[in-house]
């Protein structure tokens, strides 16, 4: 096998297994943004003199409703957000997994020629 086809190979495969990583991480932000979703449908069904609290280490601490629902669509946001760069990041990977995938192609077509 020659340098370039070995080269290609070593891209094809790194970029295959970052491509995995990057699915990975994808479906730990969809739990995460099904999970905070879960938190705001409770929330919405909570009348407004419901103590709310937040675990912090091993402690269940008050805090302000209004700050527990802010803070919770503020992390949905941001968590979309993430969602979104990832399927673009995934987007790309894919389109170089295809082009490194023909380039290898070509290498070995021109091999048995």
């Amino acid at each position: 096998m020659s340098s370039s086809a070995q080269d290609l190979t070593m891209n094809y495969n790194t970029s295959q297994h970052e491509l995995e990583e990057l699915v990975i991480a994808r479906q730990k932000l969809e739990t995460q943004l099904q999970e905070n979703k879960i938190v705001q449908d409770e929330f919405d069904g909570l009348r407004e003199e419901t103590q709310v609290y937040k675990l912090t280490g091993n402690v269940l601490l008050p805090v302000e409703q209004f700050e527990a629902k802010s803070n919770v669509s503020k992390r949905l946001e941001f968590i979309t957000a993430e969602i979104n760069r990832c399927e673009e990041n995934i987007k790309t990977k894919q389109g170089l997994l295809e082009k490194l995938r023909a380039e290898l192609l070509q290498t070995q077509q021109a091999r048995q020629q």
